[in-house]
């Protein structure tokens, strides 16, 4: 009843929110008498805060129509290539003109998005700094609350074999990149197709961020799903989607319970966020205000994760360990795999970690070298930022200065597969 009670208070707010915006616009509007009364900004002020804290917040656009490429602007195209039922292939192509057609040859970049909780419009900052270095894909998750039921179940195991069908349409030149939790799935994927000798195997795995062994540096959010058995993830934060949207009955995690969660973990900052906002309108200062209404559009803006996934990823990655303890079992195209990355030996592998990182601490993602075995240590990279937490790593000025330059610098170093590197210096 959970879902069905926020739907009704949706319901409430909704009209209150829309009242609130028009009242602003109405002491704000240089056109309206109002907006001359000797309290007209505070009132401005806080008739916004009210709408915004009061509005239901839709998915953002990527807004990328444009990169720049060795000093020239180039058109930007964001195209669905492949059309999944909990997920778009989205393509952001590089209209290049004639004299950037060598620019045609850039490496080509699969960027795996999280699937927990916000859009991935979240690394909008990520693609924007990639863009005029790479040809960029990503991983665009659909809020389950609109897949029709019919579609079945989308689960870790599902999670797996898309980003397998991803790399093949996209390789065997493709560079892949997991940011956050789709670490162990990508991680996942790639050992697979190796024990398969895929062909399309990429040339390198960038991670960032990610819970491949949280039992290193255990944050918050790590402790939140072991301090709690595995039932009570179920009885506490699963609820049924309700009649109105199109996945209705669909079993989901709902986005704003996960809104909740995110709130919950620094209250105090938000509140003082949303307080900083109002003075800003009152002082005037409207570039500052611009900035917390771009976050906020963003981190308001929440998905339903589908409950067998979620929990998947609960019992799977928090409580059981299952990879670093190599005891993984996946299903993928009707065979039972047990994942093991040491099977890996021809992806180079970069693990990009921040030093005050709050949800996948130091440590979680380096974890993945001691798995990958049998990739050659020269072909291995680790890189902590100083400095950085979570959204640091992928998004903001460290990202744009330092991270990002390296990620491009090591697909570069393995534009060629690490097989025939070696071959090559044996024939020169």
């Amino acid at each position: 009843m959970l879902y069905q009670f926020h739907e009704a208070q949706r319901a409430v707010l909704n009209p209150v929110s829309s009242w609130a915006d028009a009242m602003s616009q109405m002491f704000a509007n240089p056109y309206s008498p109002f907006a001359y009364a000797p309290f007209a900004n505070r009132a401005a002020a806080g008739f916004e805060l009210i709408h915004r804290l009061g509005k239901e917040y839709e998915k953002p656009a990527f807004g990328l129509t444009e990169t720049e490429i060795d000093g020239r602007s180039v058109s930007v195209q964001p195209r669905i290539v492949i059309d999944k039922p909990f997920c778009k292939l989205l393509h952001f192509e590089r209209l290049l003109p004639a004299r950037l057609a060598d620019r045609a040859d850039d490496p080509v970049v699969l960027v795996f998005a999280p699937l927990s909780g916000h859009h991935a419009t979240l690394l909008r900052d990520t693609v924007r700094g990639l863009l005029p270095h790479h040809d960029v894909y990503i991983t665009d998750w659909m809020d389950a609350r609109m897949v029709p039921l019919t579609q079945g179940p989308f689960s870790l195991d599902d999670y797996i074999g898309y980003a397998i069908e991803f790399i093949r349409h996209l390789g065997p030149d493709v560079h892949v990149m997991s940011v956050c939790q789709p670490t162990v799935p990508v991680l996942a994927a790639v050992s697979i197709m190796a024990e398969l000798r895929d062909d399309s195997l990429p040339l390198s795995m960038t991670m960032m961020g990610g819970p491949i062994d949280t039992r290193n540096s255990p944050t918050e959010v790590n402790n939140l799903a072991t301090d709690n058995p595995f039932n009570w993830f179920e009885r506490n934060v699963i609820y049924v989607v309700p009649a109105k949207y199109p996945g209705a009955g669909r079993r989901v995690y709902p986005g704003f319970l996960q809104h909740a969660g995110f709130v919950s973990m620094n209250p105090g900052r938000h509140a003082n966020s949303h307080w900083d906002f109002y003075l800003d309108l009152v002082r005037g200062d409207m570039d500052t205000a611009e900035a917390h209404r771009q976050f906020y559009d963003e981190y308001n803006a929440v998905l339903d994760m589908p409950a067998e996934y979620y929990l998947d990823t609960i019992r799977t990655v928090f409580q059981d360990h299952l990879l670093p303890r190599g005891l993984w079992n996946v299903s993928f195209d009707g065979r039972a795999f047990r994942v093991d990355p040491s099977k890996i030996t021809n992806v180079a592998l970069f693990t990009v970690e921040g030093e005050l990182d709050d949800i996948s601490g130091p440590g979680q993602t380096q974890a993945a070298h001691g798995l990958c075995t049998n990739i050659p240590s020269e072909h291995q990279r680790d890189l902590v930022v100083e400095g950085a937490g979570h959204y640091g790593i992928f998004s903001g000025r460290r990202w744009r200065e330092i991270i990002r330059p390296e990620v491009s610098r090591f697909i570069g170093e393995h534009r060629r597969r690490i097989g025939q590197r070696s071959r090559s210096r044996k024939a020169a």
